[in-house]
């Protein structure tokens, strides 16, 4: 039995070949090769989506410490001191009760001879930066005298 088909555009959608010297092939599991493709392209959205995120963790990181320097510098600003804060230098703000506000101080919670005022409380050590933003230094020696001093 003999196929007719004229249409040549036909020929290369059929399953099988429809001339006898034509080669051999096997069809194309479309399907098969959608799934593989989608796969793949998920696999790179993955690498991508974790790459971009592991990004955004580190600028969230330094946007938390800006913030952290912010607070700090207002807290310092707010505070009683009268003297001119050198950059680079360490001071300290303990909250005065007395007063209800912060001061800032060269002294920390263990540079005191006779002992720290009664209605003082410790609060953090900062140090002024190059950009006049005071920093909070994470001191274990402060936080160990800050604790047995309250």
């Amino acid at each position: 039995m003999r196929i007719e088909d004229t249409d040549p555009a036909r020929h290369a959608g059929i399953e099988y070949p429809m001339e006898v010297g034509a080669p051999v092939f096997a069809p194309i599991k479309v399907l098969e090769e959608k799934d593989k493709a989608v796969n793949v392209a998920r696999q790179n959205a993955k690498l991508e989506y974790d790459r971009i995120m592991e990004q955004a963790e580190v600028l969230m990181k330094q946007a938390r410490a800006l913030q952290a320097r912010l607070d700090a510098t207002e807290m310092v600003h707010s505070a009683k001191f009268s003297f001119n804060p050198l950059h680079g230098k360490t001071y300290h703000l303990y909250f005065d009760s007395r007063i209800g506000a912060n001061v800032l101080i060269q002294n920390g919670p263990d540079q005191w001879s006779c002992g720290i005022p009664g209605s003082w409380t410790y609060s953090m050590a900062v140090k002024k930066l190059g950009d006049s933003t005071w920093a909070v230094i994470e001191d274990e020696e402060n936080t160990s005298a800050s604790l047995a001093v309250r």
